[in-house]
């Protein structure tokens, strides 16, 4: 069985999910891909320990903390390559961003390959399913632009913001203008 509580954020309330021992999901309100791939439905429950665990993450990462994901038992559902993509996320550190092309090329050394798909990595990055704990926030377009967060830009410059992150550096790809 997988369980579900709320857990009331700076940023809105997070759906947090998980199998009973470990980590399996955190979504935002309205997240793109909300639970998508999860393998069962969640029953709402409170009082795991696994909650109170990730609930005291949080309170770190939001009281402005460094928390490693690493303290956390995570089981994101995903294919291997997915899989791989969140470890690698769960090494950038806090107040610091990557490219999707400098993940592609740690990828393509993973997997012995002379290239790998941004692309293909921006799809792994956008499907993680355990949003804020594995990092994809950090992860930011080539030239700068701040792209694909299925939690949504606003609240990508606002975990940004929050690890110190200097986000005039950045714009919005669509309209091309500085934050």
């Amino acid at each position: 069985m997988y369980y579900s509580t709320e857990y009331a954020s700076p940023l809105g309330p997070l759906t947090l999910a998980v199998n009973g021992e470990q980590l399996t999901g955190l979504w935002m309100k309205n997240q793109k891909y909300f639970a998508a791939g999860h393998p069962e439905a969640l029953s709402p429950k409170e009082n795991l320990p696994i909650f109170s665990l990730a609930e005291s993450w949080l309170n770190r990462y939001f009281a402005g903390e460094c928390p490693s994901p690493h303290e956390l038992p995570l089981a994101p559902a995903g294919s291997a390559f997915r899989q791989e993509v969140w470890k690698l996320l769960q090494e950038i550190p806090w107040g610091q961003v990557t490219t999707y092309g400098e993940l592609a090329k740690k990828m393509a050394g993973k997997l012995g390959r002379a290239t790998m798909s941004s692309q293909a990595v921006g799809g792994a990055v956008g499907h993680n399913p355990i949003s804020i704990i594995i990092p994809c926030h950090r992860v930011v377009g080539a030239a700068g632009s701040l792209t694909g967060y299925a939690g949504g830009l606003e609240k990508k410059v606002r975990l940004l913001q929050h690890e110190g992150v200097d986000t005039q550096r950045f714009f919005l790809p669509k309209q091309g203008t500085a934050l």
